[in-house]
């Protein structure tokens, strides 16, 4: 039965043998754990996101040490009937004088039964081995770490080993989904994110995580905070009226008459309400609204500018790039391009 696309819930299993890399596997773990619970949390604003259910799979539930050292505890069994809609082979870490044929035969069957059964079938780097073991790349483009090339052309002369690309879908409707390096566990966390839960959710996951370019520092993945919970009630109407005004010309002097409150009292009572100056405050809800028109359309910028309430697009730039630490067209060229390939 292939996966349902309209399913609330999906379920990924992340197989774990003493070989797995257990950085990878908890790490692919945690991601998927996170999407669509966390950035309510982090941001109050509200969501809707398909949730993704990861789940450990092994030859028992009993705690083993893997390889490097590390314990993986396994939720279910190779033995128990369930059914995935993405299996996911984590990094495998073996030594140069060991193959890998033949090795993982409980594994590699269960993962033959899945994909069979509808499953999307994953790895990353060197987990690809596995899945070759399986039969499940014959006359297939695949990619792995870039060190196991000749391990590929040895044992699996039949994968279309594709080394250069970081992440490759192949098979009938890209059931089957490799990615190289260890470190590319990110992009195809990402990838199914984006794939079956939206880009909008793949790039709050990118935000929370802190994943790509560091080179500006955390501004470009940071969002506005969590106002301050408050039972200010002339504050509160104040803030729901700004939500949809935002780009009002002199916002603040328009809520501070809403509120039906003297200026200076004002901007009072809405910091100890929201943990905000009434101007910040703002401020903040444009950037965010600019941020969202960047990643979802190709309005010009100046355009944007002007729909988040800026009337001098240089101020707009000025500001944006004070606020995220990049420009307006370096952050639509970040987050824009989410879920590609």
């Amino acid at each position: 039965m292939p996966l349902s696309t309209h399913s609330n819930h999906l379920s990924v299993s992340l197989v774990a043998v003493p070989e797995t890399s257990a950085s990878v596997l908890y790490g692919l773990h945690e991601v998927f754990s996170c999407v669509g619970t966390v950035w309510e949390g982090l941001t109050g604003e509200k969501t809707e996101s398909r949730r993704v259910m990861p789940r450990i799979v092994g030859s028992t539930t009993k705690p083993f040490r893997t390889t490097l050292g590390a314990t993986l505890v396994a939720d279910h069994t190779f033995e128990e009937a369930l059914r995935s809609d993405v299996v996911i082979v984590s990094d495998l870490m073996l030594a140069p004088e060991t193959g890998p044929v033949g090795r993982w035969p409980e594994a590699t069957n269960w993962l033959a039964e899945q994909y069979h059964r509808g499953a999307i079938v994953c790895s990353v780097c060197t987990g690809s081995m596995m899945l070759a073991e399986a039969g499940l790349l014959d006359n297939r483009e695949a990619t792995t770490h870039w060190a196991a090339r000749s391990v590929f052309r040895e044992c699996y002369p039949l994968v279309l080993l594709r080394p250069e690309r970081l992440l490759v879908p192949s098979g009938l409707e890209h059931r089957i989904v490799t990615s190289g390096g260890s470190a590319s566990w990110s992009e195809l966390a990402l990838y199914l994110v984006a794939r079956f839960c939206g880009n909008a959710e793949a790039r709050r996951i990118i935000k929370i995580f802190v994943f790509g370019d560091k080179s500006a520092g955390q501004l470009p993945f940071s969002a506005m905070v969590r106002p301050k919970q408050h039972e200010d009630a002339a504050i509160a109407l104040c803030q729901e009226w700004i939500a949809e005004h935002y780009a009002t010309p002199n916002p603040v002097m328009e809520m501070a008459a809403r509120s039906g409150l003297a200026p200076r009292t004002f901007k009072r009572r809405f910091a100890a309400a929201t943990g905000y100056a009434p101007l910040d405050y703002v401020q903040s809800l444009r950037i965010e609204e600019a941020k969202q028109m960047l990643e979802t359309s190709d309005d010009a910028i100046d355009d944007i500018a002007a729909q988040a309430g800026y009337e001098d697009p240089n101020s707009f730039r000025r500001l944006f790039k004070r606020t995220t630490g990049i420009t307006p067209h370096q952050y639509r060229v970040r987050f824009q391009t989410v879920g590609a390939i």
